[in-house]
């Protein structure tokens, strides 16, 4: 579905800044800028509908699932989308998405104090940032260099998390005492906006201007979205890598629910002290993304994932409840365990190559089961906490967690790059003749030049 290696030979040098491609460095500042956006609510946003709005706690509920299962239908969307109309308009599409649903939403449904506008503006805004976000990570599996594809997927997720969880927090904090919340909200518009005008006028990388299918027809919308299903069926380890996408932030996502209960209510730490440890969750990871892309690159995508990402994870889950639990209040043991979870996410960045180099030509689909296993994430995590807390406490729990993560380790361990046999090593009588000989031979010397030094 994409280029193939004949169309752009991955072994030429392009330039690159701190292993950022320099034809999509515009794209990674456009990221920033809409998460940053996408981040101001999070701290605070079921608070003012609750408190300022009057919104019962269920209804709130209700109207964050319903924007999670927009997030998560939009992140599957993505990829499949990407095929068709190519990532630069998924992209303005998440932006538009976004940015009507918010200004209908700030403009007319909470001035009216309307709860049925505000789940109807908020869900439907839930397809944006997955639209605009996942939409330029296909844009990099398809623009970037294949040896570097680790290191630029680490710079994506640096992006993306400093933008969501950090830099937008912090500046809710910063503007909320000055001009309130429903002003801020309005800031985060203009942070919208921004991102979206950046990608639009200056990222110039031809790649994602059309749409990434190589199919010799145009394929439908059907026909399209069957595939991102079926890939995962048909490419039995697109399939684990899904699952593997899935597991990698369910913890997180269960974490941030379930541990602050613990912590507060159980071993007495302070909702500023939890607020920190998230601090340094996400501090960990940022660290983290970047030089786990590389030492996927150089070393080993299916080793970093399973041992720093898998492993990782689930010993850091495990501390999570028993460091607590056995020493206390002792904040520093807590923020090392919390730490380490951040790290553990951070093995994860190399996934994708991973699951792109079963099937090639499929890109574009397997990033759309890739981006349903992230979105998906959002709820499974919690879901798992409300199910089984109630009978095997957090505890029972977090050794939940740490088993899915080892099931990661497990399953990517079997997602090894599929061989293909070259004509040098077909019988003769297999050996194709005439033009299809000379192209075998160009796939042969494209492929010599562009094959890594380590497995995948």
């Amino acid at each position: 579905m994409l280029r193939t290696p004949q169309e752009r030979d991955p072994s030429l040098p392009r330039p690159a800044v701190l292993g950022i491609p320099r034809a999509l460095i515009w794209g990674y500042i456009g990221v920033l800028l809409f998460m940053i956006g996408d981040g101001v609510e999070t701290s605070y946003l079921p608070t003012y509908f609750k408190t300022d709005l009057g919104f019962a706690e269920a209804s709130v509920g209700i109207i964050f699932t319903v924007y999670g299962v927009t997030a998560a239908v939009g992140a599957f969307l993505a990829g499949g989308l990407s095929d068709l109309w190519g990532p630069r308009r998924v992209m303005m599409a998440g932006a538009a998405c976004w940015a009507v649903c918010h200004a209908l939403m700030l403009a007319v449904a909470v001035p009216a104090h309307s709860y049925w506008l505000i789940l109807f503006t908020y869900g439907l805004r839930g397809f944006g940032y997955p639209l605009f976000a996942y939409g330029f990570m296909v844009w990099i599996m398809a623009g970037a260099p294949e040896r570097q594809l680790g290191k630029a997927l680490g710079w994506f997720w640096f992006c993306f998390t400093m933008g969501y969880p950090v830099i937008g927090s912090a500046m809710v904090s910063f503007l909320k005492p000055m001009i309130g919340f429903y002003h801020t909200l309005w800031v985060s518009l203009a942070m919208i906006v921004a991102g979206a005008l950046v990608v639009l006028l200056l990222l110039r990388e031809r790649t994602g201007f059309q749409g990434l299918s190589r199919e010799p027809e145009q394929v439908g919308l059907t026909r399209t979205f069957l595939g991102c299903f079926t890939v995962m069926f048909t490419k039995p380890r697109v399939g684990m890598g899904a699952v593997v996408r899935l597991i990698n932030t369910t913890s997180q996502f269960g974490v941030w629910v379930f541990v602050p209960l613990f912590l507060i209510d159980q071993v007495g730490f302070s909702a500023q002290e939890w607020a920190s440890l998230l601090i340094v969750m996400m501090v960990s990871n940022l660290a983290c993304v970047v030089t786990f892309g590389a030492l996927g690159d150089r070393w080993s995508r299916r080793k970093t994932v399973a041992w720093l990402g898998g492993v990782v994870s689930a010993i850091a889950c495990l501390a999570l409840y028993y460091v607590p639990s056995t020493a206390g209040h002792d904040y520093l043991l807590v923020a090392i365990a919390a730490g380490a979870l951040g790290v553990g996410m951070a093995g994860y960045v190399p996934l994708p190559p991973l699951m792109t180099s079963q099937d090639p030509e499929r890109k574009g689909q397997i990033m759309s089961a890739y981006t349903l296993g992230a979105g998906a994430s959002m709820a499974f995590g919690p879901l798992i906490g409300t199910v089984f807390i109630g009978s095997i406490g957090i505890g029972g729990v977090m050794w939940i967690y740490a088993a899915l993560h080892l099931l990661s380790t497990v399953l990517v361990l079997f997602m090894k790059t599929p061989e293909t046999r070259t004509a040098h090593h077909a019988p003769a009588a297999e050996r194709p003749a005439g033009p299809e000989a000379e192209r075998t031979t160009e796939r042969e010397t494209v492929g010599a030049l562009t094959a890594p030094g380590r497995e995948l």
